[in-house]
């Protein structure tokens, strides 16, 4: 079986790394394609070194520019692609632009599309991420759903006979990196000038959060009123809008660090107080290691995080200080996002082809 992996952003990358061990066990045939949605060193080679991804078998190098031109150059540039090499399945990854344009390729092409992360839902129609993500949903072909809330959206939408529950991916990589770091931990904390449990980590970068400078302005205010430290984290979105919104990103109690490697995150995040975040992929990862944390925005597609009350909802201001700073919640065995074997599961339902592709 040869199947083709279309990535182009961090949590992609993050859920690659499984699914590549995986299909490397197996023997299969694994074409990577890289789009170059995230083309900064630190948001992408460095990740594929660190999880031990091999490099990418082509990197179409698309770049930045606007959701139109963007996935459109994307979709022109995948047609060959997927001409040349006409794998048994396609797989996408969560809900980027890089998601979209490969779904729609191949789907075009009448080559079966698996989406990986498949019915999430936020159901804010204002977030781009939503719109690939349902689009892409309805027009896969397999979807492997990371949790039981996720297919109920799926079928919800008349989608039930395509949907199979396979887990988290990320779960997988967390719990392996978790071991990893824990024996370096200390030399990671020193390296970022932190002491176990004294501070925080933040990472901000949604359109919703840094287009708008009164926002983003009352955002960064906030974390720099905090009883602790904040380790912030950069994205190249923030570091460009907050030049352009003028911005101080190191008032308060804010340390400005660039982005930085999978298993560095991981570590911070392990011994910090807490995240502030509206990163997705962040929230869950915080709950996987159990450390408290606040989203900034009106909703999530991990509502287990907040049901289980490791992760809450804030708007900007005073209520996110006083979300991030609140009591450490009631200690939870719960297991919502699969027992880390989720890429086991991905690759049997691709092998077993339990239904027909439409």
């Amino acid at each position: 079986m040869k199947i083709l992996s279309v990535v182009g952003a961090r949590p992609q990358f993050v859920k690659l790394a499984p699914i590549c061990l995986e299909a490397a066990r197996r023997g299969l045939d694994h074409i990577i394609v890289h789009t170059g949605q995230h083309y900064d060193p630190k948001l992408s080679e460095v990740f594929f070194r660190d999880l031990e991804i091999p490099a990418p078998d082509v990197h179409l190098g698309v770049g930045s520019g606007s959701h139109g031109k963007q996935t459109g150059a994307m979709l022109a540039a995948l047609d060959d692609v997927l001409l040349e090499h006409r794998p048994d399945w396609t797989i996408v990854y969560g809900d980027t632009n890089s998601t979209l344009a490969a779904a729609i390729a191949a789907s075009k092409m009448h080559l079966p599309v698996a989406h990986l992360e498949a019915g999430l839902r936020s159901f804010n129609r204002r977030m781009p991420e939503e719109h690939n993500r349902v689009l892409t949903d309805h027009a896969a072909d397999l979807l492997l759903a990371p949790t039981q809330i996720a297919a109920d959206h799926l079928s919800a939408e008349g989608l039930k006979h395509r949907t199979v529950v396979v887990g988290d991916v990320m779960t997988d990589v967390l719990l392996k990196v978790k071991e990893e770091v824990a024996v370096r931990s200390d030399a990671i904390l020193a390296r970022l000038g932190v002491e176990r449990s004294a501070y925080y980590v933040a990472t901000i970068h949604r359109a919703e959060n840094t287009d708008h400078a009164e926002r983003l302005r009352s955002i960064i205010a906030a974390l720099g009123e905090l009883d602790l430290p904040v380790l912030l984290f950069a994205h190249p979105r923030l570091l460009a809008k907050a030049r352009e919104h003028s911005v101080d990103l190191t008032q308060g109690k804010l340390a400005l660090h660039s982005a930085v490697a999978y298993p560095t995150l991981v570590a911070a995040v392990m011994a910090s107080r807490g995240v502030v975040t509206d990163s997705g992929g962040l929230q869950k990862e915080a709950f996987l290691l159990r450390v408290p944390c606040t989203t900034v925005r009106t909703e999530t597609e991990w509502i287990e995080t907040v049901e289980l009350r490791w992760n809450k909802l804030a708007k900007p201001g005073a209520a996110l200080i006083a979300a991030a700073q609140r009591p450490r919640p009631s200690e939870t065995d719960a297991t919502p996002y699969g027992d880390g074997n989720a890429a086991v599961h991905v690759l049997d339902a691709l092998e077993t082809r339990l239904f027909e592709p439409i």
